[in-house]
């Protein structure tokens, strides 16, 4: 097989950089190791930023989210059992988050590949990435995971196949640089039957760990509290959860917690992670497999859709004019968000998570940060203007301008 760009990995990342060369023109096939049932079943939280629905409605997959996503014009950081609006449209002139899970957004990508035509491989296996310093690298891989070797030769590869896929193995370990930080809390997340308790989405900092609630739809809310990562979910009944829940998001002014079946639990621990450089050869890594963010600031998918707008608009500039330098750029270009979108969710998460090692001098200094950011405008802007998404390296209106 002959492409222009191979992509691995058919999550958020891949699927859009397909679907934008696709707009400009450019070819490309996906391989993916999971089938499309795995993919589309597997159920994630997804919080998008104004530049994320801006991306999807400038490209035409948007209009199922726009339907059914929930759109957001503020938060709460709630402390001290008294809650704090960040109003995120008044404070940065007009934009907005959108609650809109993340596999959702995989169906609508796969709908659009597979209208336009586009060619993607479900249940690969042995994939490997070969001659990444040459003008040929090439993606070999077995259909339907034990079938025969089947070889893809490329112009480029995007490496977008999250934290443990094969790519960023792939650069040389005398060339790449990983910078990680574990943190020692992990979250313990539910889906209930139940209906909305709050209209936006709430960030509480209490004495027993953190909790956060959320929203799916009218009918389903997804809600989270802080654990120990190491504990077990069997340790964890349905009353303990909501037990915790209900001390954790109490407030003095009557707020209450509405209460529902628990329909899915698990725990996940929780780390920051950057690879540098995101690029070697023709290879370049998007996504996860280039950076792993905690989900306080609910970053992760953003900064995948920002990686691949980088790197559309690089290839789209090779193969128009032959102009290889934001293709060259793309590492240094992508790292300037990445390094922001890192620094706010450590700041979030160290803001709003119980830390068991802290003195009580550092526990006053948490309460204090949270009280200067829900008192100071300046406080508040800085964080609403992080948390709605930094703008890009260029206007966006240059972004949808090269989509043909």
């Amino acid at each position: 097989m002959r492409t222009q760009v191979g992509i691995i990995g058919a999550g958020p990342a891949g699927l859009m950089l397909s679907h934008l060369l696709h707009l400009q023109g450019i070819e490309s096939i996906i391989i993916e190791c999971r089938s499309r049932e795995d993919i589309e079943g597997t159920i994630r939280a997804g919080l998008l930023e104004q530049g994320t629905v801006d991306l999807m409605k400038a490209t035409g997959v948007a209009d199922r989210m726009m339907r059914e996503g929930h759109f957001h014009e503020g938060i709460e950081l709630r402390y001290n059992g008294k809650g704090h609006r960040i109003n995120l449209y008044e404070l940065t002139g007009g934009k907005k988050v959108t609650v809109y899970a993340q596999h959702e957004v995989i169906k609508d990508l796969i709908a659009a590949r597979l209208n336009a035509g586009g060619e993607m491989i479900f249940n690969v296996g042995d994939v490997s990435l070969h001659d990444l310093d040459t003008s040929a690298p090439k993606i070999r891989f077995r259909k339907d995971k034990d079938g025969e070797l089947q070889e893809i030769t490329c112009d480029y590869i995007a490496g977008c196949d999250g934290f443990h896929g094969p790519s960023r193995p792939s650069i040389p370990s005398s060339i790449r640089k990983e910078y990680q930080k574990i943190y020692p809390f992990g979250w313990l997340g539910i889906l209930t039957e139940a209906p909305p308790s709050a209209p936006e989405l709430i960030y509480a900092y209490h004495e027993r760990g953190f909790a956060l609630l959320s929203t799916r739809s009218p009918e389903i809310q997804r809600l989270y509290i802080q654990v120990d990562p190491n504990d077990h979910i069997s340790n964890w009944s349905d009353d303990r959860i909501w037990e915790e829940l209900h001390a954790r998001l109490a407030t003095r002014d009557g707020w209450k917690l509405i209460d529902g079946p628990i329909i899915q639990k698990n725990i996940v621990a929780m780390r920051s992670f950057v690879c540098d450089p995101m690029q070697y050869g023709r290879l370049f890594l998007a996504g996860d497999a280039a950076h792993i963010v905690p989900p306080t600031g609910a970053k992760g998918l953003n900064l995948a859709m920002a990686d691949v707008q980088v790197l559309a608009r690089a290839l789209d500039a090779f193969y128009t004019s032959g102009d290889a330098e934001p293709l060259m750029r793309y590492s240094e270009t992508c790292l300037r968000r990445v390094w922001k979108a890192e620094r706010f969710s450590w700041y979030m998460t160290s803001m709003l998570h119980r830390h068991h090692d802290y003195t009580p001098f550092e526990h006053q200094i948490q309460l204090a940060e949270l009280d200067y950011v829900t008192s100071s405008r300046a406080g508040s802007t800085s964080l609403a203007e992080n948390y709605v998404g930094l703008p890009m390296e260029w206007k966006e209106k240059e972004t949808v301008a090269t989509l043909r």
